[in-house]
């Protein structure tokens, strides 16, 4: 079956280009979505002397392969002609990208045959490595350059489109948040004419809480006292009847961190009926509000089906009279109180009692706004449902590689 399998190492070859002269200043690390992106490291002190030099079409990989779980970092630099990262990692090329595409070859290592392989190939005792002799060991098919070409293009064409949906679903996203700032910053909401409310010459009134004029009528109401808040909690992880076979969506950090969307059809990992009720996970109703409250502080997610979390979150529940998605604009409005709110030495964290006192309006006029914005988060969730299958058509793409060369001989 492997007959036609050709060795990695026949195609790739290291590189140790240095930043000796300090000229690269843009410092790169491997995300687990196997990218390039901006480092968040601090690298107040570090000789960036030692630190390796990537060009484009070259790939940096992590050789330490007990960090990430069953991800391998590894990742193709396409964005940047030239860029620096740790000498942690691994730099190398295709020698002759006649013979091998590097888009291709990082195709191939997207597959998570590929993770699965190199971290069984992985060895070491105090941690694991997947090291260049193993990399060299890879084995995959190698098609004629034409069918590489056709594979790539085909796979970029659905890439790129999951791109532009991503860019179109930001896009909205400023524009409800606009449109809330425009209601509830400014108070140039429609009135009765369909006028700016504000500079229409609405009757404003003194808030001493605020210390500014508000619309007449408005009441100022703590988040706690409007709506229902929630915690989450883990089940025991060495319990198995509290996950194996879990049809429960649990939700961590992660799972919001990593979704380029708000909207989150299920979960990474789920649990059982019996882990959720031996836990202080408590289950919520499908559309509630998700925002990550540990670590990464402020990170929204909308639960699709029924779920519940770890104690990462607050969770708020919509109802009557706060929607979902006015909820989720005051929510964005305020991510900087938020943020000022949390504490902590080993990682920042806002309580829920310090949540459940930020100030929210009171007034109908949430109701109005719920129906401006809803055919916005329509057009969301309808980009989000569209990405999530091109997602599916990506794997399915990844998928064929392997069998590519076989059809041919069959044929």
């Amino acid at each position: 079956m492997r007959s036609n399998y050709k060795k990695l190492g026949d195609f790739i070859q290291p590189i140790n280009d240095r930043n000796k002269d300090l000229k690269v200043e843009t410092l790169l690390g491997v995300s687990i979505q196997k990218i390039l992106m901006p480092s968040i490291a601090n690298t107040v002190g570090t000789n960036m002397k030692t630190y390796k030099i990537i060009k484009k079409n070259q790939f940096a990989y992590g050789t330490v392969t007990s960090r990430n779980g069953d991800k391998i970092s590894i990742a193709l630099l396409e964005e940047f002609d030239i860029a620096i990262v740790s000498q942690a990692y691994t730099v190398f090329e295709v020698i002759d990208t006649n013979e091998l595409l590097p888009e291709y070859l990082m195709m191939w290592f997207r597959r998570p045959e590929f993770d699965r392989y190199a971290r069984f190939k992985s060895h070491g005792s105090a941690r694991e490595t997947f090291d260049w002799d193993e990399m060299c060991e890879v084995k995959l098919p190698i098609p004629s350059i034409e069918k590489q070409r056709e594979i790539v293009k085909e796979y970029n064409t659905v890439t790129n489109r999951i791109k532009l949906n991503e860019q179109l679903n930001q896009k909205l996203e400023e524009t409800a948040q606009a449109l809330y700032k425009h209601w509830f910053v400014d108070f140039e909401f429609p009135n009765e004419e369909g006028k700016p409310y504000k500079s229409s010459g609405g009757v404003m009134v003194y808030n001493e809480e605020l210390n500014k004029e508000i619309p007449e009528g408005w009441e100022m109401k703590s988040i706690g006292e409007v709506v229902e808040t929630l915690g989450g909690g883990t089940p025991k992880t060495e319990n198995k009847s509290y996950w194996d076979n879990g049809n429960i969506n649990w939700y961590s950090p992660t799972d919001i961190t990593n979704n380029n969307y708000i909207f989150c059809n299920d979960s990474e990992r789920t649990i059982t009926n019996l882990g959720l009720r031996k836990s202080s996970a408590k289950m919520f109703p499908a559309y509630s509000i998700m925002m990550t409250s540990r670590a990464t502080i402020g990170k929204i997610g909308i639960n699709k089906t029924e779920a519940c979390t770890n104690q990462g979150f607050i969770t708020m529940i919509p109802n009557e009279n706060f929607k979902i998605f006015g909820l989720i604009e005051w929510l964005r409005s305020n991510l900087e109180e938020v943020e000022q709110l949390s504490s902590g030495s080993t990682f920042r964290e806002i309580s829920k009692t310090d949540f459940r006192n930020l100030k929210i309006f009171q007034t109908t006029l949430f109701q109005d706004f719920e129906l401006v914005v809803y055919p916005i988060y329509n057009k969301i969730e309808s980009l989000s449902n569209q990405s999530k299958l091109l997602t599916e058509l990506q794997s399915i793409l990844l998928s064929k590689m392997s069998k590519v060369e076989r059809e041919k001989e069959i044929v």
